[in-house]
Parts: C-alpha cells; structure tokens; sequence
C-alpha cells in the first residue's frame, strides 16, 4: 500500500520533472527566434519563410521538451512528452492572448499549432 505523504512527493517531483521540460523548451525557442530574427534581418526572409521557421521552431522546441521529460519520468515517457507539448501550446496562448489581449489566429491554425506542440512533445518523449 502506498503512503499518502510519498503520492504528494510523487507529484511534486513530476511537476519539477515537468517545469525543467518547459523550461528547456522555452530556452531553446527563445535561442531558435533569436537565430530566426538574425535570418531575416540578414537574409531578408519572406513571410512564408518566416512561418515556416516559427513552425520549425515549435516542433523542435517541443520535442525538446519532450525529450527532457522522457528523461526524467523514466516510464510512460509518450504520455508524458504529450503533456510537456500541451502545456507549452497551452502556456503559449496564456502569453499570446496576455500580450495581444486577444487571440491573434484563427481555429484551424490554433488547431494545427496545438497539433505540432503536442506531436512534438510525444515524438521527443518516445525518442527519450
């Protein structure tokens, strides 16, 4: 039988597990935007390119995110890079809609981004 006390430890280490993986996430799209500028200011990228890379950016970001908490959780490592996905997707709207007070995207696109961040969670806890 487990004890109640070790439940909450579990849960508060799996949601440390979980802020290191977003946290990494965010690190490595905040150093992917920042070569992403630097491309456009340099090389005069198009606005197709530019979504492309954003695309990119998620993908990557995501997966690396995943990946990071595959690593750490040890087990269900899929669901758990799924999770890591959502919440970015998830925190990302938070800081879209706080900046623009309102959402900058229409449904379908909010729907393939949050399909990408999730995707992208699950791929990188898989590989983990």
């Amino acid at each position: 039988m487990e004890k109640k006390a070790g439940g909450g430890q579990d849960i508060r280490q799996r949601a440390a597990d979980m802020l290191k993986a977003l946290l990494c996430a965010y690190i490595v799209t905040g150093i992917l935007l920042l070569v992403l500028t630097l491309l456009l200011y340099k090389a005069g990228l198009s606005e197709e390119n530019v979504n492309a890379g954003i695309i990119l950016i998620y993908m990557i970001s995501t997966f690396s995110g995943g990946f990071v908490m595959g690593k750490l959780s040890g087990h269900r490592k899929f669901l758990w890079g799924l999770l890591a996905g959502v919440i970015y997707f998830l925190l990302l709207l938070l800081i879209s809609a706080g900046i623009y007070h309102s959402l900058q995207s229409d449904v379908p696109q909010l729907i393939t981004t949050f399909l990408l961040c999730a995707g992208g969670g699950m791929l990188g806890g898989m590989v983990s």
